[in-house]
């Protein structure tokens, strides 16, 4: 990209003795009509609220170059200009203590933003800003988001923009991204900054007086040997703070002699991080002092009246457990009358109408489309409504700021399995899909915590998983559907404590690790950014639909129908006896066994596969009716406990491999699963049976 005076590769700061009223250093335009932005931020500032304002639905969601950390990257345009928005992972700082702080200051670094807009929180702003003072020193410019200065000011903290901007000496933006306010005028500072129309003059923290001289020494050593696009004053900075990358990158770069004379410098000053970071302390001290009035002392804040009983030890649990059970509850009181509605009106018309206008053709043409494709897929579809209500209410809790908490009150739960609250973050994800869940256990900084969060994340039910309990608990339950499914959830947690007890005090020993993680403040969720959420997973859902569930579907159909045309004695049929043996110990015929088998690769295809192997569809009878008459209500019970504790769909066990990076691990998790959900249901069935309930 042309520019009128490009950046080098050395930091844009300055002392704040430089001259004031200083022309700008850099203009960035050069005639050319796209400039490419970089949203950075710590978790919970509201930085994806403002991603998603900017771009909408001009967005595209996928993952980094050969990772498989999320990668979001939109588009909008302003005075002429195109805008790429490039949302970079959240992150506390630029050091590279995860991949997701690898990813970002790489993009900054090595693929040149033309601006970086950082968001920072109003009412945390001294946590916020330890980022700022991180991204001042990179070549590429940044814009301040000041966001939630509406929380800032509820918990009596007021920050004076203005006042902040001359102490950065960049431009800063007073936000309330969920309220939409100020998004427009930090489209606008973009679009000045970039023609040169403002000033950039940033004021950097400075490392304390008594370490200069090193920082110097050490500057001039290796400033002619640091590999490009590397500032070489960030990269003597980052030498000092013990970065492990950026040591390995200049170990190499550098010639032994020169490697032995840094070392030395970096051996005889071992305290050098303490004073980078408070240097930076200092820097962040001087900004609070001069923009931000503080609240009165003894005055308590809105969040910390909640938190008296969201992190309560006993109130926090009870809370958690009623927003879980008001969350199942809404998804079967309004979720199940929308599902039915679908699967009369929609599929069921659907599939009338298909037969109608098949049925001068081929009798294999007709059959093919109403049973396997629309008897499959379409009572798949039928889910939507309860995978809308629940990513919906997963999608308010985290954006309002709960999660945290619920991590928290889980922490004593979690140390019982050797683990800590932070892993709850990970597994609560689960509840959308265990692929992510499974990815998201890297913000465990134990190998052992993180391996063990991994070997149980399989255990917590997905929406795929839910969506299937939904169908079938009011189909063998009536009434008492949500008390099933709802102990049927407690079941998966009680395996899952169970088994991580197991797990860790066999092959971990008994070890715990420590917990410490930050509480954001709460603030009003953004109705629009939760829009775009569930839009997204529900479009992933589809899109899974109209492709791995239908080509499942479709080989279903064709193995229940070859050789003869008998599903009796197709190939379908013969394997599925194979398993009737062990079926019979859970009251399953051939066919729900087969609908299990056919989970591995979705789970909401053990439901198209019952509803093709059944006959859905025909003459108007639904897989409901079918079922509530070929199954009785405790081998329905035995085949869902089987289905909720069964090994994960394939892509999870794509994750669990990648991320274990052991395939022992992979295999020992799949076995272990099998083993204890035939084994639950098996002893639930029989104990049922010798009881006499429900057989």
């Amino acid at each position: 990209m042309d520019r009128e005076a490009p950046l080098t590769a050395v930091s844009q700061c300055q002392t704040a003795e430089t001259e004031e009223g200083a022309a700008p250093p850099f203009k960035i335009l050069a005639g050319q009509t796209t400039i490419t932005v970089a949203l950075a931020g710590q978790p919970n500032v509201g930085k994806s609220t403002v991603f998603n304002l900017l771009t909408g639905l001009n967005q595209h969601v996928g993952n980094w170059p050969g990772k498989t950390i999320e990668q979001k990257v939109g588009t909008y345009r302003q005075n002429g200009l195109t805008i790429h928005i490039v949302d970079l992972p959240g992150t506390y700082s630029m050091t590279a203590n995860s991949l997701e702080e690898v990813i970002a200051r790489d993009y900054i670094i090595k693929k040149r933003p033309d601006v970086v807009v950082a968001v920072v929180d109003a009412a945390i702003l001294e946590r916020s800003l330890y980022l700022v003072a991180e991204l001042l020193p990179l070549p590429a410019p940044v814009i301040v988001g000041l966001n939630m200065i509406d929380v800032a000011d509820r918990e009596g903290r007021h920050v004076e923009p203005e006042v902040l901007q001359a102490a950065l000496g960049v431009p800063v933006v007073p936000m309330v991204a969920t309220k939409t306010q100020g998004v427009r005028e930090l489209a606008e500072t973009i679009d000045k900054l970039v023609r040169g129309d403002i000033s950039y003059q940033p004021r950097c923290p400075q490392i304390q007086d008594d370490h200069q001289a090193v920082l110097d020494e050490i500057l001039a050593l290796v400033e002619p040997h640091v590999p490009a696009p590397y500032p070489a004053d960030w990269v003597a900075l980052k030498l000092l703070e013990g970065d492990g990358e950026i040591t390995a990158m200049m170990r190499n770069a550098l010639s032994e002699a020169v490697w032995e004379q840094v070392h030395d410098i970096l051996m005889a000053h071992d305290d050098a991080l303490v004073a980078v970071a408070s240097g930076r302390y200092d820097w962040i001290g001087r900004m609070i002092r001069a923009a931000v009035v503080r609240p009165q002392v003894g005055q308590i804040s809105l969040t910390e009246r909640l938190d008296r009983w969201a992190t309560h030890p006993v109130w926090g649990m009870g809370l958690l457990a009623g927003i879980l059970a008001m969350v199942f509850w809404l998804t079967y009181a309004i979720g199940t009358p929308l599902q039915d509605a679908l699967d009369t009106y929609v599929v069921g018309t659907l599939a009338d109408w298909a037969g109608t206008l098949l049925a001068n053709g081929p009798e294999w043409a007709s059959r093919l489309v109403v049973e396997g494709v629309i008897g499959g897929v379409g009572t798949v579809i039928t889910f939507l409504p309860i995978l809308v209500i629940f990513f919906a209410a997963l999608g308010l809790l985290e954006d309002m700021g709960y999660m945290a908490r619920a991590a928290y009150v889980m922490d004593r739960f979690m140390h019982l399995m050797g683990l800590h609250g932070k892993s709850f973050l990970p597994l609560f994800l689960g509840f959308g899909c265990n692929v992510p869940s499974i990815v998201g256990s890297r913000v465990i900084e134990s190998r052992r915590a993180r391996l063990l969060t991994i070997m149980l994340a399989p255990l917590m039910p997905c929406t795929a998983r839910m969506a299937v309990l939904a169908f079938l608990t009011p189909v063998f339950f009536g009434r008492a559907a949500t008390l099933v499914a709802w102990g049927l959830i407690a079941l998966n947690l009680v395996v899952l404590a169970l088994s991580g007890i197991v797990i860790n005090r066999i092959a971990f020993r008994g070890e715990r690790a420590a917990f410490i993680m930050e509480l954001p403040l709460y603030h009003i969720p953004n109705w629009r950014t939760i829009g775009l959420l569930v839009w997204q997973r529900t479009k992933a859902f589809f899109v899974r639909a109209g492709t791995i569930i239908l080509t499942v579907s479709v080989i279903v159909w064709v193995l229940s129908v070859l050789p003869t045309g008998d599903m009796e004695t197709s190939y379908l049929a013969q394997f599925g006896r194979l398993l009737v043996p062990l079926g019979s110990l859970m009251g399953m015929s051939w066919r729900t066994m087969v609908a299990l088998l056919t989970s591995f690769v979705a789970k909401e295809n053990s439901i198209a596969t019952l509803g093709i192997l059944y006959g859905a569809g025909e003459g108007g009878t639904t897989l409901a009716t079918i079922l509530g008459t070929a199954l009785t209500p405790i081998a329905g019970l035995a085949f869902l406990i089987v289905q909720m504790l069964f090994i994960p769909c394939v892509s999870t066990v794509a994750a669990i491999w990648q991320e274990s990076r052991s395939a022992r691990w992979t295999l020992f998790n799949l076995a272990f699963l099998l083993v204890v959900s035939f084994g639950t249901s098996i002893v639930v069935y029989q104990g049922a049976k010798l009881l006499g309930w429900g057989v």
